[in-house]
C-alpha cells in the first residue's frame, strides 16, 4: 500500500501525517531522551600492535547515544521523532551540525561541559571491533532539570523513548522522573538501559524494557544466568511492578516478547554480522515506529528484531537500513515459531 509522508512543524514540535486510501491519519509523536549522548569516530587499522604507530582510515564522524540513535534510525525508516538531549562545548556544536544534515528534529539542551567523544577502530587483519567509550560530561542539577520541564512542555505525545547511561551529576532515578511525566501524559514510555536506573523506573511504571540477558538477570542481583528461564524472570518483573511488557535482547538469537498474555520467541535469519554497533537502537526504533503506525506489540516487536539484525549488516555505527529491514522482516513474520524457552 503506497503511502505518502508529510512533515508539518506545530508549536515548535513535529506533526507527521501520512495520506492512505484518500485519508489523512495523524501519526502519534514520538520523542527520544537521550542523557549521554557522544560523537562516534569510527576508522580502522591493517593490524593493531602495541608501542606502534598505526595509520588509520578516514574517519566517519556519527552523533550516537541510545535515544538520538533511535531517532536517527526511524529516520532511516522513513519515520520522524524529535531528539532531546544535552550538549556542550565544541564538539556539542558539531553534534548538532552531524544531527541537522541528518534532517533529525531536535530539542537541544546546552551545558557548560563538552559532549564525550567516542573511538570504535576495527583491525582488518582479524575483523575484530574495539570500542573506546569515554567518561560522559558532568550535567548540573539545573540542567538535568531543565529537560525534564521540556518534556512537560511537549502537548499531544504519545511515545517516550528514554535510552542510555546516565552521564555524571544526574540522579539514578532520572528515567523514574521521565515515567511520572509520561503518565501524566498518558504517554507510552519505552526504557533501553540497565542496573539501578532501570530498576527505578520500573518501579515508578513503564510501557516497555528491553534488557538483554545480562541486565534481565542483574535486576535480581544474578551475575550468571541460572535455571530459571527467561521468560520466568520476566514475568517475575511483570508480576511485581508496573511494566506492561519485556522484550529481551538476545543478539544473533533474536529476542523474547514477554507480557501478561504470554511469551513468544522471534527468531531472525542468519546474516553475515559486520558490526553490533547501534543494533538494539534499531529494535527499539522498529517497536516503538511500529506501534505508532498501529500494529501490535507482537508486530511491532517482529519489526524491531528485524531493524536489529538489518543494522548488523553495515560497519560502524550506520544502523539499519530500511531495503534490508523489510526483506529480513518478510523473512522474520513469516517464519517466525511461537516456542517455550
Amino acid at each position: 500500500m503506497r503511502k505518502i509522508f508529510l512533515s508539518l512543524k506545530y508549536n515548535e514540535h513535529q506533526i507527521v501525517i501520512f495520506l492512505q486510501k484518500n485519508n489523512l491519519v495523524l501519526m502519534p509523536a514520538i520523542i527520544t531522551i537521550t542523557p549521554n549522548p557522544a560523537i562516534d569516530k569510527s576508522s580502522s587499522v591493517s593490524s593493531i600492535t602495541p608501542e606502534k604507530k598505526m595509520k588509520c582510515s578516514r574517519p566517519v564522524f556519527e552523533p550516537g547515544g541510545g535515544g538520538v540513535n533511535v531517532a536517527r534510525a526511524i529516520k532511516k525508516l522513513k519515520g520522524n521523532a524529535t531528539a532531546i538531549y544535552f550538549a556542550g562545548g565544541y564538539a556539542g556544536k558539531f553534534y548538532e551540525e552531524l544531527l541537522t544534515k541528518e534532517g533529525i528534529e531536535s530539542d537541544v539542551v546546552e551545558i557548560r561541559d563538552h559532549t564525550r567523544e567516542n573511538l570504535i577502530i576495527a583491525d582488518d587483519s582479524t575483523n575484530l571491533q574495539y570500542r573506546f567509550g569515554m567518561p560522559g560530561p558532568v550535567i548540573t542539577e539545573f540542567e538535568w532539570k531543565k529537560l525534564l520541564q521540556k518534556i512537560e512542555k511537549i502537548q499531544n505525545i504519545e511515545f517516550i523513548v528514554g535510552s542510555g547511561s546516565l552521564s555524571p551529576g544526574i540522579p539514578t532515578d532520572f528515567y523514574a522522573r521521565i515515567a511520572f511525566i509520561a503518565k501524566k501524559k498518558n504517554a507510552k514510555f519505552i526504557v533501553d538501559t540497565s542496573g539501578e536506573a532501570l530498576q527505578l523506573a520500573i518501579d515508578e511504571g513503564v510501557f516497555l524494557i528491553k534488557p538483554s540477558l545480562t541486565e534481565l538477570n542483574a535486576l535480581f542481583g544474578k551475575s550468571d544466568y541460572d535455571n530459571e528461564t527467561v521468560s520466568d524472570l520476566a514475568n517475575r518483573v511483570i508480576s511485581s511492578s508496573h511494566c506492561e511488557a519485556i522484550l529481551v535482547s538476545l543478539g544473533a538469537a533474536g529476542a523474547v516478547l514477554v507480557n501478561k498474555s504470554g511469551m513468544e520467541k522471534i527468531i531472525p535469519p542468519t546474516v553475515n554480522v559486520k558490526s553490533t554497533v547501534g543494533a538494539g537502537d534499531s529494535l527499539v526504533a522498529g517497536v516503538v515506529l511500529s506501534l505508532s503506525r498501529g500494529k501490535t506489540l507482537y508486530e511491532a516487536a517482529q519489526y524491531g528484531v528485524a531493524c536489529g539484525t538489518a543494522a548488523t549488516l553495515n560497519v560502524g555505527t550506520s544502523l539499519c537500513k530500511l531495503e534490508d529491514v523489510e526483506r529480513i522482516y518478510y523473512i522474520i513474520s513469516e517464519k517466525t515459531l511461537k516456542v517455550n524457552l
